[in-house]
């Protein structure tokens, strides 16, 4: 066969296609909309690599972190730079305090000029908050005057909380506190060498990609395939005409070929509404800019390509056991049954992929990123190959029922091949995402882990630098709303310069009740020390804390900033106690000292933590805490303890997945939504001749139900199965013990029910259109 005879019979299926009048139209623009769907997201996707190197590369063209333990000298050149980051109910704010130190000091990026101290330049959606009504609370805590914007330059996304205000104060402050200062020169990072992922980490996003891509392969092959039954009717009368069988195959390809080119011009045009959509929409904290979502030319010309020749190739291959003849199409016979065998094929030969890579896990893991891909590729085809005839099995021993059920059934029994397309997305997508649950819940624990804080003893701490009396703060937060209990407590190092100068130990300076928070007091009153031995941290209280034993508070050592080395001699009543973890978990070793018997020039040396008890139930109280730490300094932190801490990049990935699984939902209910319109439509005068004789609406629209609940039912059956089969492979694979959270399986299954009964839902109006009697006109 040579190439212009396809070329002329493809050519001649898309004129028939875009001249076949509002039908042919109407065709065209169901599948062209189902392709265009799939094509947008595919361009999406496609572009994330792109998105996300584009925050990374802002995040470090901003970064301020020298990670240097020798203080840059002042200069003109030079900027001090004061870390006052905060926490808004659920939304992280980037807080930075500026004071230049020369004419040439460096700007961050996205600002035009330094703002004057107690002004502020700020990010547009922190400016959004700060004149909201939600943001009253927060304008409290940064009592700074607009004067200018962050530009894009210095943000990772449209919808961060950033701000930059100006300083007086930073020179002053005292460095090595427990706030952080630094001298820049210029901001960047010049690390270009990210950390390596551990192999477990990039499993999972080789699985969260194949899983949120393959339900879209699914839907543009199902896309294709719209208008099936009209299309056969063409393809008869064209073979009355002279066609041969072959002519007239090439000819349906052809028509599937333009609704696949339509589809690629309507999925660009999804795709730049969906970028500008990126725009304004955050999902779990993550924005980003439109101009970022730039899908590599390389992919677009992959997609390009690969859309129109799978229409093609899947007409073909749908049309493979189907006889054209001049007097009609042989699909409506009983067709042969499906055979299993092949079918298995596609399942098993994914398990022989992964097969091999069982029992690596996570020290010795080397897992080849093609095979991994492959077999679950494989196995999620193999959903898709089984689907219908598990349908076809079911629905041929169905008999006995209702009127609507007898609709139902009698019609799936006809075209169980159309039933499984409709919910084979589905399928694949409740089968990936079970997998990825088993996955992420078998491995989370090695990237979470329980807080050592104690959250029966506190809720939150508050951390103030040196300077800041710490029964003042004490007594501001203890008047706070929702403020129950204050644990106040300082800090510093005591040691010996003249023969150690490395040998220090911790000093810890409060009233007896809160000191009987972190050690155990036999009886204290004000003015008693106590030296703690064999604390878990316990650097050499036994030698340096001997009575008459001169020590300095807080110590500089060679090398360090100047600091305030307050001379202080063990007194001879020194007492012992025995050690306790503080609530932080932390079993403190070292001296104890009541305020009492702290020297008055020490007071400056010590850095104060103060552990919160609140009331949940008062409306924003850690709200109301951080605007009262606000008034203590600029600086002072106060964080919100949580009873799990969990890796920074598996919460990532994680995000991603729920950003994705979200796109991909989107595209299911549109996808399906189009394709039931598009049976309805088909069965337009179907419809109107049951109503004609009768049959009411109630009993039509139960049918379509119980069409859609039987493939459906089945279909998450069978995703089930292979769900949890990929999935106890991949925990094989990472030497993870298998086990099964069956609230998270029944969850996804019941997501994917709820959507396709949304979509029905939707599609029982245009039914309702459909049963009048107009449709049973025809031309």
């Amino acid at each position: 066969m040579s190439a212009r005879q396809w070329s002329r019979d493809l050519a001649m299926g898309a004129r028939f296609a875009v001249t076949g009048g509002r039908e042919g139209w109407g065709r065209v623009l169901l599948t062209a909309v189902g392709v265009g769907l799939g094509v947008a997201l595919l361009l999406l996707t496609t572009a994330l690599p792109s998105a996300l190197g584009a925050r990374h590369d802002r995040e470090r063209a901003r970064n301020d972190m020298t990670y240097s333990s020798l203080v840059a000298k002042k200069s003109d050149r030079t900027l001090l730079v004061g870390t006052a980051d905060t926490t808004f109910r659920s939304d992280d704010v980037r807080g930075r305090l500026l004071q230049p130190e020369g004419a040439h000091a460096p700007l961050p990026p996205g600002v035009r000029k330094f703002p004057a101290a107690g002004e502020m330049v700020v990010s547009p959606g922190l400016e959004r908050l700060l004149k909201s009504d939600e943001g009253r609370l927060l304008r409290e805590r940064l009592p700074y005057r607009i004067t200018g914007t962050v530009g894009d330059a210095g943000l990772v996304g449209p919808h961060e909380l950033v701000f930059y205000a100006g300083s007086r104060d930073l020179a002053g402050a005292d460095r090595t506190s427990g706030v952080r200062i630094e001298r820049i020169k210029s901001f960047g990072s010049t690390d270009q060498n990210g950390e390596q992922l551990d192999p477990v980490l990039l499993l999972l996003i080789l699985i969260v990609f194949v899983v949120l891509l393959m339900p879209v392969g699914v839907f543009i092959a199902a896309a294709v395939r719209f208008g099936g039954e009209r299309r056969d009717r063409r393809l008869a009368a064209l073979r009355l005409v002279g066609a041969d069988g072959r002519m007239t195959r090439r000819i349906a390809a052809g028509e599937a070929l333009a609704g696949a080119l339509v589809g690629l011009v309507l999925g660009d045009g999804f795709f730049l509404a969906g970028r500008e959509l990126a725009g304004m929409l955050e999902l779990f904290q993550i924005s980003v800019f439109p101009g970022d979502l730039n899908p590599t030319p390389a992919l677009v010309a992959l997609v390009t390509v690969a859309v129109p020749a799978a229409a093609v190739a899947v007409t073909l291959f749908a049309l493979r056991g189907v006889v054209i003849e001049p007097l009609g199409v042989v699909r409506t016979a009983r067709p042969a049954r499906r055979r299993l065998w092949w079918r298995l094929l596609v399942p098993l030969g994914g398990l022989a992929l992964l097969y091999p890579m069982v029992g690596q896990g996570r020290d010795d893991g080397n897992f080849n990123q093609y095979m991994v891909v492959g077999g679950v590729i494989l196995l999620l085809v193999g959903v898709t190959a089984l689907l219908p005839w598990v349908v076809e099995s079911v629905v041929a021993r169905l008999d006995s029922g209702g009127v609507a059920w007898q609709l139902a059934v009698r019609r799936l029994q006809l075209s169980s091949g159309s039933a499984a397309r409709m919910v084979n997305g589905i399928a694949v997508a409740v089968a990936g995402a079970i997998a990825l649950q088993m996955l992420f819940a078998g491995v989370e624990g090695d990237y979470t882990k329980e807080s050592r804080n104690d959250l029966s003893r506190a809720q939150m701490q508050v951390t103030v630098q040196h300077g800041v009396p710490v029964a003042e703060a004490a007594g501001r937060l203890e008047r706070t709303e929702g403020v129950r209990h204050v644990t106040p407590l300082s800090y510093a190092t005591v040691g010996e310069r003249a023969k150690d100068p490395e040998a220090s130990v911790n000093l810890t300076v409060g009233d007896c009740a809160s000191l009987r928070e972190v050690a155990r007091l036999s009886s204290c009153r004000d003015g008693d020390v106590f030296a703690v031995q064999g604390a878990a941290y316990d650097g050499g209280t036994a030698d340096l804390g001997k009575p008459g034993r001169k020590l300095y508070i807080d110590p500089s050592y060679d090398g360090s900033p100047k600091r305030h080395q307050v001379a202080w001699t063990v007194p001879k009543d020194l007492r012992k106690a025995g050690s306790r973890e503080d609530p932080t978990g932390w079993e403190r070793g070292g001296i104890l000292i009541t305020t009492g018997a702290l020297p008055a020039n020490a007071a400056a040396a010590v850095e104060g933590q103060l552990f919160l008890r609140i009331d949940g139930t008062v409306p924003d109280v850690r709200e109301h805490v951080r605007n009262t730490a606000a008034t203590l300094g600029p600086l002072t932190n106060a964080n919100s303890w949580s009873s799990m801490e969990r890796s920074g990049r598996f919460t990532s990935i994680r995000t991603g997945l729920f950003v994705g699984a979200t796109c991909v939902l989107f595209l299911i209910g549109a996808s399906l939504l189009v394709s039931q319109l598009e049976q309805l439509r088909e069965r337009k005068k179907l419809l109107s001749a049951l109503v004609a004789f009768g049959t009411r609406r109630r009993t039509l629209s139960l049918s379509v139900l119980w069409q859609t609940a039987i493939p459906i039912t089945l279909g998450l059956l069978l995703a089930t199965t292979v769900g949890l089969t990929l999935g106890t492979v991949l925990l094989k694979m990472t030497d993870t013990s298998v086990t099964v959270d069956w609230s998270s399986v029944l969850s996804m299954a019941g997501v994917g029910a709820g959507v396709v009964l949304l979509v029905t839902a939707l599609s029982l109006p245009p039914l309702l259109r459909l049963m009048r009697p107009d449709g049973l006109r025809t031309e």
